[in-house]
């Protein structure tokens, strides 16, 4: 659909023309900017404003029309390719003058159009001495002459809402009337830019710069330069031992003012949380420089600082150094690698546009103890805050829709940083339609369907939860060119379906989520990727003697029938494999299976994301918040979801009738839909939902394994423990429902903690 700019305002009336400078013959003059194909446009900004305009009955192409936009008469040359019924897209310059009043109206104005996408627009009033003369056909007016007008000249005039230019006989005077038949005009121009209604800057919550400074005695058994971590003002912090310190000591130190209380408003799981802080990796926060840390505390409550890799305490995160030297600047490049999670840190601050700090280490701090929902609304109004204001400019996205994921990888893939962050309006070529939201809606849902479609080959689904999609380590097979580009095209859709409250057409398996949101990978996430590789590792740790398998540090790769020997370090094809170096090994494993063979497609998704989403923004989140903040909140069937349910174990004979069976799918009914989607998560691995119900949910072998619920006795134990890989729960038989429920809801919240509940 043609996109027309306005270029010069014509002397000696209040009409604005499309074809600029007239060139005395009728004709108008070349150079008006059309884009008539797809992509994506910058569109005007506080010096512009977008109508939709609809050519009128009777007009030919390079014919000229007159429309009522934004108060004023415009002169549109139809287009060649253009006819009468069909709807244009013109840029109207804003007057110096009224600039400031005109965006406030339209400001107004949008904001109830994109509520209630209504067509109506408002009428403006006839013109005095406007009569129209009962029984023409065609409607035929009397119009007066206004003073001052000679003949020859022209003058405005109000007929039945629109706007039209009289030019005088030159036998008539002031005063006198004339008969005109009004020409047919389009409907009023219908503005399309839709200003979001101005935001209001929050305070913060304290002044910049100011501290409080805490006491602590250094612990017994930390040396000079070696951290320890403690608990200050209900945060856990990272402290380093003086060097002129030792254990026994008192030392100071300062953190930010309104870090105390931070979790004063933490829901009671939020708080539960925090007490399992010692059983397992977690977060803090270092004082140093106030960055994110990892730390992991022994059985001691001292920090784990050993080196090397142990398959029940070693953790690893991905590091993602950006390089902007010699690369496009709307595309930074990146380096990904895994390092040692003690080594992962993140900024804790954000700074908006224009350099101001928009959120600072407090605020991340009392939003990570929010209940999900209060999360995700603080989440969203930071993106709100961090969004490019209208009046500087905004993004038009065309796209065919028979070619619609070439055309919207074009699009997107020009943009700047800035541009991912501006409001983008959706456009399908060809087709009416105004973006109120539904088309954003559409071309998230369209694209993402598109882009996870294994025939795509870009994705294909987990050996474990078809469900869940994973990346193709021979997606370059599929698109030999571009396969990478596509992924930092997902990544920027993802980000940017993230930043506008849009929804993914995709579930990706867990330590996918894990990398997008810097969250330690350990050696149990194997299992969830490759039962059987997992297994095969870990019973490599109970033999007394590994040289007898004949290993070395290499794997090989099928592909198409074609087998590659890989090193999974350099010259592992001549390291054999013995008891001395089986951690390394083991080490080696994890890191190929969990990052090395799709390195180059999770680095451009991360970086792709990151072009959109600032990483100190995720911290707030765990990765099944993550997946339910994507991917949305499945609708479950509960009817269907428990006809389809198997039951085993102290449950098989009874099945439903089991009164904790009961208990079960009473408390299951009454949880609200994250809790709901918590629960699949838990059992299967994922919140998503088979298409065709619970009836052909599926195990890791690829055969129909239904939702299971295995009774066990008390204790075996505690709390409910999950097997996704045979979407089978056990569920001890509680003495009352209340016990049901408190631990029930406790283990599938806590679940990706990743700590024990036994």
């Amino acid at each position: 659909m043609p996109f027309w700019s306005i270029r010069k305002k014509s002397s000696g009336s209040n009409s604005r023309s499309v074809s600029g400078a007239n060139n005395g013959d009728g004709t108008a003059s070349a150079g008006v900017r059309v884009n008539q194909g797809p992509g994506a446009v910058s569109v005007g900004g506080a010096d512009s404003a977008v109508f939709r305009v609809q050519v009128p009955n009777n007009v030919q192409p390079g014919e000229e029309f007159q429309v009522h936009a934004n108060g004023r008469i415009v002169r549109v040359r139809c287009p060649p390719d253009s006819r009468a019924g069909q709807y244009l897209q013109i840029t109207v310059p804003v007057d110096p003058n009224e600039q400031r009043s005109n965006t406030n109206l339209n400001s107004n104005n949008s904001s109830s159009s994109l509520n209630n996408d209504q067509d109506d627009e408002a009428t403006l009033p006839d013109s005095p001495g406007v009569t129209l003369i009962d029984g023409s056909n065609p409607p035929a007016y009397t119009v007066m002459i206004p003073k001052n007008t000679q003949g020859g000249q022209q003058f405005p005039v109000t007929i039945a809402g629109h706007q039209l230019m009289v030019t005088c006989p030159t036998n008539a005077r002031p005063g006198m009337s004339v008969r005109i038949v009004p020409p047919v005009t389009s409907p009023p121009a219908r503005d399309l830019t839709r200003r979001p209604a101005p935001r209001t800057q929050k305070p913060k919550k304290s002044p910049a710069g100011e501290t409080q400074m805490f006491e602590v005695v250094v612990p017994a058994g930390v040396k000079s330069g070696q951290p320890f971590a403690l608990l200050a003002g209900g945060v856990r912090v990272l402290v380093t031992c003086p060097s002129n310190a030792t254990a026994g000591q008192k030392i100071r130190f300062h953190l930010p003012m309104g870090i105390a209380g931070a979790t004063s408003d933490a829901s009671d799981l939020a708080k539960f949380k925090i007490t399992y802080d010692k059983d397992g990796w977690m977060r803090t926060i270092r004082v140093t420089d106030m960055k994110f840390q990892w730390i992991r505390m022994d059985d001691n409550g001292d920090i784990d600082l050993n080196k090397r890799f142990h398959i029940d305490r070693s953790a690893y995160v991905r590091k993602l150094d950006f390089l902007t030297e010699g690369y496009d600047p709307r595309m930074r490049g990146g380096r990904l690698c895994l390092v040692p999670a003690s080594e992962a840190v993140v900024d804790s601050k954000i700074k908006s546009i224009d350099g101001r700090e928009l959120v600072t280490y407090s605020d991340i701090a009392s939003a990570q103890v929010k209940t999900f929902e209060d999360k995700v609304d603080w989440f969203q109004e930071t993106c709100a805050d961090l969004c490019v204001e209208w009046n500087e400019g905004h993004m038009r996205m065309n796209v065919r829709r028979e070619f619609l994921l070439s055309d919207s990888m074009e699009a997107v893939m020009c943009l700047s940083r800035n541009d991912l962050r501006k409001v983008w309006r959706f456009e399908f070529i060809g087709e009416e339609g105004i973006d109120a939201g539904g088309l954003a809606r559409e071309w998230f849902q369209l694209v993402t369907e598109e882009i996870f479609d294994p025939d795509m080959g870009l994705w294909q689904s987990s050996e474990t939860n078809q469900m869940s999609m994973q990346i193709n380590p021979a997606s370059e097979l599929s698109c030999p060119d571009d396969h990478l580009n596509y992924y930092r095209f997902l990544g920027r859709v993802m980000g940017k379906a993230l930043f506008d409250r849009q929804l993914v057409a995709g579930h990706m398996v867990k330590y996918i989520y894990k990398h997008l949101l810097g969250w330690p990978i350990t050696f149990g996430d194997l299992e969830a990727v490759d039962e059987e590789y997992y297994n095969n590792l870990k019973q490599l740790t109970s033999m007394d003697d590994v040289e007898m398998m004949c290993l070395d540090f290499s794997t090989t790769e099928e592909t198409l029938g074609e087998r590659k020997t890989i090193d999974l370090v350099p010259n592992g094809s001549e390291i054999y494999l013995d008891n001395n170096n089986l951690p390394e090994y083991l080490e080696a494993c994890l890191k190929y299976k969990l990052l090395g063979r799709v390195k180059k497609q999770i680095n451009q998704l991360l970086l792709g994301f990151f072009d959109v989403i600032p990483e100190p923004l995720l911290t707030v989140f765990d990765y099944q918040e993550m997946e339910l903040l994507m991917c949305g909140l499945p609708v479950i069937d509960m009817i269907d979801w428990m006809e389809q349910t198997e039951y085993s174990g102290s449950f098989e004979q009874v099945g439903p009738s089991h009164h904790v069976v009961e208990w079960f799918w009473e408390v299951v009914d009454e949880f609200d839909q994250e809790l709901k989607a918590r629960l699949l998560q838990f059992v299967t691995g994922t919140s998503g939902v088979p298409a065709r119900g619970f009836g052909v949910l599926q195990g890791n072998d690829g055969n129909i394994r239904r939702f299971t619920i295995h009774g066990v006795d008390l204790g075996v134990c505690l709390y409910p423990r999950s097997h996704t890989c045979f979407n089978r729960i056990d569920l001890p038989i509680y003495d009352s429902i209340e016990d049901l429920k408190e631990r029930l809801t406790l283990a599938v919240t806590m679940v990706a903690t990743g700590f024990d509940l036994e």
